[in-house]
């Protein structure tokens, strides 16, 4: 018997409504697996620095033809009529954004105690993604025995078993103790809706497809002035990034040392098995005043706020959001934050 649509979008329904307690018993799923920080984050020994990395230490690798993951694009569990999750979600329950745009997958990282690190990426598009971590979170929702698919992928840390689409999560925080929060808003979203969130966050993605724009801070910048300022994600074909009067403020602000980027570490949702690296970003107070003075109240994606950073974390939290905030408060006096 054939899946209704009908039934699929109220199985879709279910996954939006309770990601936070579908994500615990994801997280249950994966019994003595590592976590970052006390959260649900899955983790690998070598994913976690002993100490914050500087982002500029962090070397990136190009793999341009990556051997193909053993799970991709799955059809269990849709309606007739789509062969991929993606396809049924754009026609079904689209949210306000939701294009394949080119990404970059990681393919294997290491991250040891030495203050530097190396993640090595290839291509692969934003559908990618969609069709594996949606796809099993769904299944979980929609409470199918065995859960077929999440044991044909198997350990979720095992980034040769689907498409790992990367993004960068990224935790703004006021050298004074002070950082951007985000409600994430589950009609514009297709991941992590109804949750709480540091910001900004947002794939690992270059402008075009391939390595041109291989680069984690370029990628932050962008999507600082997307989700903080509420600018537009089509930057055209002509776009010259260092040209930039945005990117040259805030990277001159980082040169300068008013803003300071490292890379706190990298972890798995175990409901969507979304792969994010962790980075904080600290402002000197002055700094984020001249730079966001004119942040929003609502984004493309959602409510922002300021909150204190005080070693708490708002509930529903996203993984990869606590994992952040867990660690940057672990490492607040490297980091430089000092919490009135």
């Amino acid at each position: 018997m054939s899946l209704s649509r009908e039934r699929w979008r109220a199985d879709r329904a279910l996954l939006n409504g309770d990601r936070a307690g579908l994500g615990r018993t994801a997280g249950a799923l994966y019994p003595g697996v590592p976590r970052v920080a006390g959260t649900a984050l899955l983790t690998r020994p070598e994913w976690i620095p002993d100490a914050p990395i500087p982002l500029e230490n962090v070397r990136l690798e190009w793999e341009a033809a990556p051997a193909p993951p053993a799970v991709a694009a799955p059809a269990d569990g849709l309606p007739d009529g789509f062969a991929t999750y993606a396809e049924a979600m754009a026609a079904l329950a689209a949210p306000a954004v939701f294009e394949d745009r080119p990404f970059y997958r990681l393919l294997a990282a290491d991250l040891a105690p030495s203050g530097r690190g190396v993640l090595r990426l290839g291509p692969a598009g934003y559908f990618d993604g969609v069709d594996i971590g949606e796809a099993v979170a769904h299944e979980l929702a929609a409470g199918v025995p065995g859960l077929p698919l999440r044991r044909r992928i198997g350990d979720p840390r095992d980034l040769s078993r689907r498409p790992a689409l990367s993004a960068i999560t990224t935790l703004t925080v006021t050298a004074s103790g002070s950082y951007v929060l985000h409600w994430r808003d589950p009609a514009k979203v297709a991941h992590a809706g109804g949750l709480h969130h540091v910001m900004p966050v947002g794939g690992f993605q270059p402008l075009t497809g391939g390595p041109a724009d291989l680069d984690l801070w370029r990628t932050m910048v962008r999507e600082y002035a997307e989700e903080l300022l509420g600018g537009d994600e089509d930057y055209g074909e002509a776009f010259d990034q260092e040209a930039w009067p945005f990117h040259r403020a805030l990277t001159g602000a980082r040169r300068d040392g008013r803003v300071r980027a490292h890379c706190l570490g990298l972890g798995v949702d175990p409901l969507t098995m979304a792969l994010d690296v962790l980075t904080v970003a600290v402002f000197d107070d002055a700094a984020f005043g001249e730079l966001f003075g004119g942040l929003v109240e609502v984004n493309a994606e959602g409510r922002v706020s300021v909150a204190p950073f005080d070693g708490t974390v708002p509930e529903p939290m996203q993984p990869a959001g606590a994992a952040a905030l867990g660690l940057a408060w672990r490492h607040r006096a490297v980091l430089g934050i000092t919490p009135g």
